[in-house]
């Protein structure tokens, strides 16, 4: 039926293979925008439930490429690249106007390259991290994409240095996040009182993160609530797995004022006045909430060792990236300890006027992301179909 469909249609055809929830979420609103081009286009490839509400025709379901860790895709390993080969193939055989790889790029950048030498335009959207590490792999993208989109305008200037066709579309986020945030109004959503000092504890969504981080927050906690005895605290569990975990390490808490919560990160950022955070993607959103934070992160020493060797990058978290200076504290393996971390939560409430005032950046921030990012993306690769029509 594909096959007929592929070969028959006079229609525009597009191919996008995305490989997880987040992959889903962009290449659905990616297709309305790209449909304000070409209203009568077909997409087909690999794509999520919200790609399949609006009428892509997936080869093979989206969460059989949604693994992680080392052991599960190795195991996975055959499979995987069975699928990968007849995405190949099948694009080969019957060349969309355009190949799109969203995020996925041990996945789709290979697919990517043998399409393109094959003639076919290729497009990554949301670039892989080769600025702060494993920078050797720009020689293999610059041969893989006729156009790489990325969410962040730094991550841009370093595919200009490289010669490799970029456009900075912006963040998705920064578009669905409203530039004024109702504190009051999500500390009512999560029935935690209006008045005092609120932290936000989020000390990551993985086990092995929430065993290094989750007590020493909760340690942290507690000496802020020596120094500020009304100050109160709120966890959002990213998981039932994680909420039991953390449940489990409260018990050595009880002298703590603790909301436990299943889920609603965004809400609990929102809530805060300052969050302690796991160093990851978590920092933006919380940046585009205009949440003070302090960024954090242990892991295993040999493993710490071997990664610090291979990041390039003068910072770890997104809102010190963006600016290019450090605006938020980072406290990284030994520097993260409970003492470090409650003396620099406690500094936004004891210097309220530098508080408001990075309130202030993180708006600007936001207006900067903030691009409509779905339509640039699609007036870009618009581009790309008319130029190699």
């Amino acid at each position: 039926m594909t096959e007929h469909i592929s070969r028959t249609s006079s229609r525009l055809q597009i191919g996008m293979v995305v490989g997880e929830s987040s992959g889903d979420i962009l290449g659905a609103a990616l297709m309305r925008a790209l449909r304000q081009h070409f209203p009568d286009c077909e997409f087909s490839g690999i794509g999520g439930p919200r790609m399949l509400e609006q009428g892509f025709h997936s080869f093979f379901p989206m969460d059989r490429l949604s693994v992680m860790g080392l052991i599960d895709p190795l195991k996975r390993l055959p499979e995987l690249l069975k699928i990968r080969k007849f995405i190949k193939r099948h694009f080969t055989e019957q060349p969309p106007s355009v190949f799109i790889g969203v995020d996925s790029p041990d996945f789709t950048l290979n697919i990517e390259r043998h399409l393109r030498e094959a003639g076919i335009p290729t497009a990554h959207y949301v670039s892989p991290s080769v600025w702060a590490w494993r920078q050797g792999r720009i020689k293999g993208i610059k041969r893989s994409v006729d156009l790489m989109l990325t969410l962040l305008p730094f991550e841009a200037d370093f595919y200009r240095e490289h010669k490799v066709p970029v456009e900075f579309v912006g963040h998705h986020l920064a578009d669905e996040i409203p530039m004024d945030v109702d504190r009051k109004a999500a500390r009512s959503a999560l029935r935690i009182r209006e008045d005092g000092p609120l932290v936000a504890l989020l000390p990551g969504s993985r086990s092995g993160e929430v065993e290094q981080l989750g007590t020493l927050f909760l340690k942290a906690a507690r000496l802020c609530r020596e120094k500020r005895s009304g100050i109160q605290f709120v966890i959002p569990a990213a998981s039932p797995e994680r909420y039991r975990q953390i449940h489990h390490q409260l018990s050595e808490f009880v002298d703590l004022n603790v909301h436990l919560v299943q889920g609603r990160s965004r809400e609990a950022m929102a809530a805060a006045d300052v969050a302690l955070i796991a160093s990851g993607t978590t920092a933006l959103e919380c940046m585009l909430l205009k949440t003070p934070m302090v960024v954090a992160y242990k892991m295993g020493s040999v493993s710490y060792s071997i990664i610090s060797r291979m990041v390039k990058t003068k910072y770890v978290s997104l809102p010190n990236l963006l600016a290019g200076r450090r605006l938020v504290p980072e406290l990284l393996q030994k520097a993260a300890t409970p003492e470090a971390l409650s003396t620099e939560v406690l500094n936004y409430f004891d210097h309220p006027s530098q508080t408001e005032s990075l309130r202030e950046t993180f708006a600007d921030l936001h207006r900067e992301l903030a691009c409509n990012a779905s339509d640039r993306a699609a007036d870009a690769l618009a581009d790309l179909i008319r130029e190699h029509a």
